[in-house]
């Protein structure tokens, strides 16, 4: 019969009061085992070696590493199977995380639904042998959020509801997306298509080829120009084109 190993895993940070929050909370998880926790880099340095881990909280403000420069020493002592997220109450450091091999970002103070999410992707990713990488996920749903990508550096975490719609700058060659609160449309990657944006969430619809909107807040469609409802509603731009025309009415009527 087959036995079932938990993930050896380890918590490195150097708030105390937090650690002891997050090993509460992985408790009743049966497939976690908490084998060792740290409040310095040198220490969990030292407690990597010794375990070997399989998944890794690491805090990212530590009193003698940031957690992205412990990552780069501890590259060689884990092996690629092992799942690191970032725990921290700072979000700009997600980037420079995924870029160092993290596997997600957990904030402070923890929320029991993102955890979920997250033990539930490592469990499922650990299940394939972990093919699933951060680079698989940054463009997929976190809690309602979505991490875009403007160029090769810089990003934006941006919620699902904020978005009134995404639409095709012919001149520079690019989509961009429209969000509430920003007075200028968020410029994506050249490389990003129709399908990538439609892939993000079911509730985007594309109404032309220049145009993809937020069903959730369409108002009405009148003279073939699509009406939203607050804060997109001085938009009157966005054209139906004839061939999306039947799709749209049939999400639009099954809301």
């Amino acid at each position: 019969m087959y036995k079932f190993e938990p993930m050896r895993t380890i918590i490195i940070d150097d708030d105390t009061t937090a650690t002891i929050c997050l090993v509460e909370k992985l408790k009743k998880y049966n497939e976690i085992e908490v084998c060792g926790t740290a409040t310095t880099g040198e220490i969990g340095m030292k407690l990597v070696r010794e375990v070997r881990p399989d998944l890794l909280f690491l805090d990212v403000e530590l009193p003698d590493y940031s957690g992205v420069d412990f990552l780069e020493h501890i590259n060689d002592l884990i092996s690629q199977n092992c799942h690191v997220v970032m725990y921290t109450a700072f979000s700009h450091y997600m980037l420079p995380s995924f870029r160092n091999r993290a596997y997600d970002y957990l904030m402070k103070p923890i929320d029991d639904e993102e955890l979920d999410l997250i033990i539930g992707r490592v469990l499922s990713a650990s299940q394939n042998d972990g093919k699933e990488t951060a680079e698989n996920i940054l463009h997929k749903e976190q809690n309602g959020k979505l991490l875009f990508y403007t160029n090769m550096v810089d990003f934006r975490v941006v919620h699902i509801k904020d978005i009134g719609l995404f639409q095709y700058n012919h001149e520079q060659r690019i989509w961009e997306v429209v969000i509430a609160g920003m007075q200028q449309p968020l410029r994506l990657k050249r490389n990003t298509n129709n399908e990538n944006l439609l892939a993000l969430d079911s509730r985007f619809v594309q109404v032309s080829q220049k145009f993809i909107i937020n069903i959730n807040y369409l108002m009405e469609v009148s003279d073939n120009i699509c009406r939203l409802f607050p804060p997109f509603d001085k938009i009157d731009y966005i054209k139906t084109g004839r061939l999306y025309r039947k799709r749209l009415i049939e999400r639009f009527s099954s809301l």
